[in-house]
């Protein structure tokens, strides 16, 4: 009965390797409703910001910001790039990194480079194998995202651009659809559209402002401020889509591993039936020898 016992031992290791992905899927479940939340919450924000920014763009179209300036094509391009800390989210990573090396080889092709910035660890490892230039990144963030861990590697790309050695600045992460759906996203975050600021402004109700001090700075900082919050809420998306892959994956981890204890105990009971029957079979044999 040694295949017997080899057979008990892989019952015994898949059920508790289950056992983990059951409690893992619990886990991610619970994290992914405080995700969610925190996602949605920051969207208003963002919205309200991209009026105002908009409103303030019609309101004094004299002035220009750095960031909706478009620098000289042949500068490098930059790239944030939000991924994960953790693994075991199923595809969620790879499918993100697929469509941000294939950007890469598009800027490569072009004959212009690219400087990265990697929020999560999975992006930096990935960028530190092919060999891309990090310029800065930002790691370990936790369950909840904060802004002050991410206003410092951005603004490194931030400051580039309005200094005009970006020609352009993309923002890659995973966008929420729905807990069995995330699709990846690469979107340009500079130069700013100013179309789209203002369409946001004409969707909101137009508001006549006093600036103080004056309205180049109000300008310069809730510019700013709305770039920032661009990044935050991409972190938030990516954050509460990791939750919902990593619980459908472990989901997915527990029902097959029940699948597979089912096809193993099978096989475990067809192998002792089998040696039980040899058993037999050899003490009958013995016994009509004996008998003679």
């Amino acid at each position: 009965m040694a295949a017997g016992k080899e057979i008990r031992n892989k019952i015994k290791s898949v059920e508790n390797t289950k056992k983990i992905t059951k409690a893992m899927e619990m886990v991610a479940a619970a994290k992914m409703r405080k995700a969610q939340d925190r996602m949605r919450t920051a969207r208003p924000y963002s919205d309200k910001v991209a009026a105002i920014a908009g409103h303030l763009s019609m309101a004094n179209p004299e002035y220009v910001h750095a960031f909706m300036q478009a620098n000289d094509a042949g500068k490098p391009v930059g790239i944030v790039i939000v991924t994960t800390d953790k693994g075991l989210c199923g595809g969620l990573n790879t499918n993100m990194l697929r469509a941000v090396t294939t950007k890469l080889r598009e800027i490569d092709a072009a004959g212009k480079k690219a400087e990265v910035v990697a929020i999560g660890n999975k992006g930096l490892g990935f960028m530190n194998r092919i060999g891309a230039t990090v310029v800065a990144h930002a790691t370990q963030l936790g369950d909840t995202p904060h802004l002050d861990k991410l206003i410092g590697p951005v603004k490194v790309l931030l400051d580039k651009y309005a200094a005009g050695e970006l020609s352009s600045v993309y923002l890659c992460f995973t966008r929420f659809v729905n807990t069995m759906k995330q699709e990846p996203v690469l979107q340009q975050l500079l130069p700013l559209s100013s179309e789209s600021l203002q369409e946001k402004a004409k969707a909101a109700h137009a508001w006549d402002y006093l600036y103080e001090p004056d309205a180049q700075t109000v300008i310069d900082e809730l510019l700013v401020r709305y770039t920032e919050s661009l990044v935050y809420q991409a972190v938030a998306e990516n954050m509460a889509s990791e939750q919902s892959a990593r619980m459908v994956a472990m989901k997915a981890a527990t029902d097959n591993a029940g699948t597979l204890i089912k096809e193993l105990k099978l096989v475990y009971n067809k192998t002792r039936q089998a040696a039980i029957t040899k058993e037999l079979s050899e003490i009958v044999s013995g016994a009509a020898a004996i008998g003679g």
